[in-house]
Order: structure tokens, then C-alpha cells, then sequence
């Protein structure tokens, strides 16, 4: 990256520049580079800390990251997952079925995993984005610690609270549908948890999930209607015995709470030489696993289109019609499914459990595959 004096200030000069140092910024960074673009990212913080829960890397996004030759760093420090189980609150197995292979991880692990992928150099922390103004074939972004950026395109990578999308398509806020998520990593295992395995435990209003996080820890999430407690224990009182066990041995101040939103589709990624790129664009319901998945997804298929058109605003412009049916509909699928584990109602929980159950194994794997098996590295 260059310096360049502009008007008595110093500009630093980049290709391209990707504001958010997530997961989506810093694969897509990754993915643009080992396509020989240069690319340097600006994230917020003022350090990348060791926080988060955990994330599960689907079939689709690992992938990804095989052809970005990172998976075999990724399992040293994920726990696998073979089978899915969906079980009552009680603990009775309502179904099960084999996936293909799968992966989760603390976020953290991932994160540093992609960072320690890149120069050190391209990484530049405390920059917050204030504006960005697109002057010809040129972007020029300021952030709150004085610095500015001229670029050749920018890349919003920001998350759920886009800065980059606020500017762009000024939509407000994102959606709340109406319940509240809790995440934890816990660092011991239940006796009653099998390996490799990822649980879903439906009760009334209320959801558990877990999964191997690697490194002998266990992640897991829950869900609840009208409750914004922090009394998991109460919460879930009565639960099968491995649920209270894993939020009794999380700390409670490592515990992430949030809402449930996402967005609906909109078919406005971008304009001119800047585009959008993971939640920042399509926030999606943790329901399905896909947040960081389709962020991973996007990566890749953006520095596919770089690579076929060049720098230009056509590959943005193909980026974003080619992702936009793919992350409309998983958004989709995700809130749906969702709203159907968050019923309350006596009958329509009866109905849920019964049509879980009868779900023959052969077509729960091809309902699976509308998610699982897209390959972004195929993509036309």
C-alpha cells in the first residue's frame, strides 16, 4: 500500500479496500489476493480479542476454505460433526440423520486462522468508517482517527450494523423476529453427549443447541420468546441434564446475547465501484448455521468475478446477481424454520415433533443439500 500527499495529508492508497475485519472481510481479502489482487482491510476495533461463541463451518464453506488451502489448519482446531440430532426437552430422540463433512470452532480460532493467512501490513485496526464519496474511477473513505483511504473499489464487509450499507441504502435497522439468542462455549463435555454430533432440544418457545467446538470444549446456543434474562439456568430448569450442565459451566460474563434479525432481500448491493459482502448486505437468522457461511460463501464468488472481468464494475456487478438468489433464499429458509422451532401453541408444537420425526433420513439429506451443496468454486 502507498502513501500519497493529498492537501497536506498523507492518503494510504490501496486496490482495493475491504472495511470490516470479520470473517467475510478477511476471507474475501484472502480469497482476492490468491487471485492476485491487492487488497488491505480496515476493521474498527482497536484489537482483534480473543471473544465470540462458536461457528459451525457447513459443507458449503468448507469448501471455501479447502480451496483457499486453509482447512487442514481449521479441523487442527474444530470439532467435527457427522450426525445431526433433534431431540425433545426431555432428551427422547425425535430423528437423526448423517451429514457430509462438517466443522465448528470458537469464531476466535477462525478468525485468527484467516489473519495469520495474510501480511500483517494489510491489517489496520481503530479505523472506523465515517464516509466514503466515489469520485470517477476512485473511492475515498474516512474514518473517525483522521486517516482516509483512496481506492479502486471498496468491499462493506462491516456486519449486521453496516456502516458502508447505511451510507448506500439507508434502510434503518434490522429486523427483530421476536426472540432472543444466547451463545456460550463451555470447557467441560457432558457424559451424556455423543461425539461428533450436532444437537437441536425443542421445547415450548424455547430452543438448545449443541455442538463440538474442538479442543475438548463444547459450543452451544439457545433460544427463547419474550425472555431477555440472564438466568439461563432457571430458563431451562427441568431440561434434559447436559443442557443446565453446559450453562453452569460457561462463565457467564463470556455468554453472547442478542436478538434474532436479519433483513429482507434487497436487490441493491452495490453502486459504481463499492458492494457489499456477508451480513452487511444479508443478515441472516442464526437458525440454519449460514451467517459466516454465506459471508464465506461471497467471498470466493467475488474474487472468481475479479479474476474473470478484472478489476472492474462489472465483476461487481456479476458478484452481486449471482448471490443474490442464493442468500435470499437460505435468509428465507432460516426464518422459517425459526418461527416453526419458536412455536408455542400445545397443537402446533404436537404437529412440529410429528412431521420431525416421520422425516425419512434420505429426505431430510436432500432438503440438506438445497444448503449443503452448493459450491461456490463451481458457481457459473
Amino acid at each position: 500500500m502507498l502513501f500519497v500527499p493529498f492537501c497536506g495529508k498523507f492518503f494510504l492508497v490501496a486496490q482495493i479496500a475491504i472495511i470490516g475485519g470479520g470473517i467475510g472481510g478477511l476471507t474475501a481479502a484472502l480469497a482476492l489476493r490468491q487471485s492476485g489482487f491487492q487488497t488491505e482491510v480496515f476493521e474498527q476495533a482497536p484489537a482483534l480479542l480473543d471473544v465470540g461463541a462458536a461457528i459451525a463451518i457447513w459443507p458449503n464453506a468448507m469448501r471455501v476454505l479447502e480451496q483457499l488451502q486453509l482447512s487442514e489448519k481449521i479441523v487442527e482446531k474444530a470439532g467435527v460433526m457427522e450426525e445431526i440430532r433433534w431431540l425433545d426437552q426431555d432428551g427422547f430422540l425425535i430423528n437423526r440423520v448423517w451429514i457430509p463433512r462438517a466443522v465448528a470452532l470458537h469464531r476466535a480460532d477462525l478468525q485468527a486462522t484467516l489473519l495469520h493467512s495474510l501480511p500483517a501490513e494489510s491489517i489496520h485496526l481503530d479505523h472506523a468508517l465515517v464516509s466514503y464519496k466515489q469520485h470517477g474511477d476512485k473511492t475515498i473513505a474516512t474514518f473517525a482517527n483522521g486517516d482516509s483511504i483512496e481506492a479502486g473499489f471498496l468491499i462493506g464487509a462491516d456486519g449486521i450494523h453496516s456502516d458502508v450499507r447505511a451510507q448506500l441504502i439507508k434502510d434503518g435497522e434490522p429486523l427483530n423476529r421476536g426472540y432472543t439468542v444466547w451463545r456460550g462455549i463451555s470447557p467441560a463435555i457432558p457424559s451424556l453427549i455423543p461425539s461428533a454430533t450436532a444437537i437441536e432440544i425443542h421445547g415450548r418457545g424455547k430452543r438448545f443447541g449443541i455442538g463440538p467446538a474442538g479442543l475438548g470444549r463444547l459450543g452451544w446456543w439457545a433460544t427463547a420468546n419474550g425472555s431477555d434474562t440472564d438466568d439461563l439456568s432457571s430458563l431451562f430448569a427441568g431440561w434434559y441434564p447436559p443442557v443446565l450442565e453446559l450453562i453452569e459451566a460457561t462463565s457467564k460474563k463470556s455468554v453472547l446475547k442478542t436478538r434474532a434479525l436479519d433483513r429482507e432481500p434487497n436487490k441493491t448491493w452495490g453502486d459504481g465501484r463499492m458492494t457489499l459482502l456477508g451480513d452487511a448486505i444479508h443478515p441472516t437468522t442464526p437458525n440454519l448455521g449460514q451467517g459466516g457461511c454465506l459471508a464465506i460463501e461471497d467471498a470466493l464468488v467475488l474474487a472468481r468475478c475479479f479474476k474473470k472481468h478484472g478489476a472492474t464494475e462489472e465483476a461487481l456487478r456479476n458478484y452481486e446477481r449471482l448471490r443474490y438468489k442464493r442468500t435470499a433464499a437460505v435468509t428465507k429458509y432460516s426464518r422459517y424454520y425459526g418461527a416453526v422451532g419458536q412455536w408455542e401453541n400445545v397443537w402446533a408444537r404436537g404437529l412440529r415433533r410429528t412431521a420431525l420425526a416421520l422425516v425419512p433420513e434420505s429426505t431430510a439429506r436432500s432438503l440438506m443439500k438445497i444448503v449443503f451443496g452448493y459450491d461456490a468454486g463451481l458457481v457459473a
